[in-house]
This record gives structure tokens, C-alpha cells and sequence, in this order.
């Protein structure tokens, strides 16, 4: 199993902006007076940049496009993942305007094609219980480790249920960032193939990078870089099988020389989208809108 795939879904947004019902848990979202159309249109105008960027370097890309209602759904790795062997999973999240974002005929139709297998935990919402796809679970894919972040988004009961299902070691660990913990394991960490990142300064036991150590190279980042969503990064695959990180332009920007230079020894390629609307509105960066196909 490789860590990392050459294609990848997005979804271009019919509506965007801070989501009420995420506000909560999600400390990284802002809001103020500006329209929801001018918010709109700036988004968009950042997603086609990102999107296009991602195709000049190589990667496959499948765009489907969100619906109103549904302020969120440009972060599509929420709901769904997949796994290589033709199989994904459906998952169950927490608030209500983003449980209709999984019922999508069309983009389930599509994904219909490419993978047979489903493992459905969506039922879990009516308990309570969520797990927010690879937002809750940082997978080792290689190793078959899963990092899961506990939070009000990602339950250990089920996150354990997905590990015994495919036969992955699940590590589930705690953060603290300003008095919570932070709402998505995928906001404060990432795993590449030869180097994983990590927001050392949240977590409540240095355990978890040791055992990253294990297998990587390790780079630590504080909280302050976290909030420029250097922690929502991702590993994919570009043109004649080269690795490659996506980090956004901000997250990318708050890294120290030595950071940099560290990327540097493990990516020839960093893509660097600048989604600045999209991180403030939404609470979130480069990683939440790409869905892997594996």
C-alpha cells in the first residue's frame, strides 16, 4: 500500500461561508460582516487556483461541485474515504448541514465505479457518535497505523471499529489547544512517506512522535504555526511518480529557515496554494479539500 495516490476529488463550492453549527469545535473559523456572495466568490476564485495548480504539477483530479445548503462540503475528505482493493467508507459527523453532504447521489455514483466495498458508520450519528473520516484519523497507510486525535468529531469507540475492520493499530492520543482539543487530527498533523509533521506543542504526551520516529523523519511545529494550518498538509503523487507536499501559501510561510529546509530534503516539489479565504471562513486548509483515490 503506498502512502500517498496521484488522483484526488474536490468539490467547487455552490456556498461557502463560517459554518454556525461548526463554531463550536472548530476554533479556527471566523466570521464577521462581509457578504456571503463576496466570501463566495473570493473561495472560488482560491479553489480553481489550488485545483489548477495541483493539475500543472501532475496529480489527477476529479471535480464535482457542492450544492447550497452545504457551506462546508469544499472540505469533501470529511465524509468518506477510500482504501486501495476497491473499498470505502461512509462516515458519521457531527453537525447536521454537513450529514447532507454524504447524501449526494451523483458524487456517490462516481464513486460507485471505482470502489464496491463500502463500510457504512454513519448509523452511529443517531447515538451521538462521530468520526470524522480522515479528519479524525491520520492513517499510516504503509504500517497500518491509525492516529486518531480524540475530540467531540472523532470517538475512540469508533475509531477503534475501523481499525479492527481493516486491520489497522490504532493510536489514540489527546491535544489541547487553548483549553479544547483540537477538533481534527488532520489540522495538527500529517504522515508522507519518508517525513510526518506534527503540532508537538498541543499534544499531552510526546508518545505519538516517537512512535512516528519509527518509521520518519519527524517535524515538530508549535501552535502558533498550527493556526496557519501548516499541520493540514498532504502527500501526493505528480507527474513520472514524484512525491509531493501540498501545504498552503500561509501554513508553508510560518515555518522557520530549518523547517524549510527539512521539507526541502524530502520534497523537490512543495505546492502551495494561497486559500487565505478559505482557511479564515472555514477553519480549514489544503489537506480538508482533497479527497484521496486510491
Amino acid at each position: 500500500m503506498n502512502q500517498s495516490t496521484n488522483h484526488i476529488m474536490m468539490m467547487e463550492p455552490e456556498e461557502f461561508h463560517e459554518n454556525p453549527q461548526t463554531r463550536e469545535t472548530n476554533s479556527y473559523q471566523k466570521r464577521d460582516n462581509e457578504s456571503d456572495e463576496v466570501i463566495l466568490n473570493r473561495a472560488l476564485k482560491e479553489f480553481r487556483g489550488f485545483r489548477d495548480l495541483l493539475v500543472e504539477n501532475g496529480v489527477t483530479v476529479t471535480t464535482v461541485y457542492g450544492r447550497a445548503g452545504s457551506p462546508d462540503d469544499i472540505f469533501c475528505n470529511n465524509w468518506v474515504s477510500t482504501m486501495d482493493g476497491r473499498r470505502m467508507v461512509f462516515y458519521p459527523m457531527l453537525a447536521e448541514n454537513r450529514r447532507i453532504e454524504r447524501n449526494r447521489d451523483d458524487v456517490i455514483a462516481i464513486l460507485n465505479k471505482m470502489y464496491d466495498h463500502v463500510f457504512d458508520l454513519s448509523m452511529h450519528e443517531k447515538e451521538g457518535k462521530f468520526l470524522e473520516s480522515t479528519g479524525a484519523m491520520w492513517l499510516d497507510r504503509v504500517h497500518k497505523i491509525a492516529y486518531q486525535g480524540r475530540s467531540k468529531r472523532s470517538y475512540e469507540e469508533l475509531a477503534k471499529k475501523w481499525c479492527d475492520h481493516f486491520g489497522y493499530r490504532h493510536i489514540p492520543f489527546d491535544t489541547d489547544y487553548h483549553g479544547k482539543p483540537v477538533y481534527h487530527t488532520d489540522v495538527m498533523m500529517w504522515i508522507g512517506t519518508t517525513l510526518a509533521g506534527v503540532c508537538s506543542e498541543s499534544l499531552k504526551d510526546r508518545g505519538i512522535i516517537e512512535s512516528l520516529k519509527k518509521n520518519r523523519e519527524v517535524i515538530e511545529f508549535t501552535n502558533k504555526q498550527m493556526e496557519c494550518f501548516c499541520g493540514n498538509s498532504l502527500e501526493v503523487i505528480g507527474r513520472h511518480g514524484e512525491k509531493m507536499l501540498v501545504m498552503s501559501k500561509a501554513g508553508y510561510d510560518s515555518l522557520d529557515d530549518a523547517q524549510k529546509i527539512l521539507l526541502g530534503s524530502h520534497y523537490r516539489t512543495i505546492i502551495k496554494p494561497s486559500i487565505p479565504t478559505i482557511e479564515y471562513y472555514g477553519g480549514g486548509s489544503a489537506r480538508c479539500m482533497l479527497l484521496e483515490l486510491y
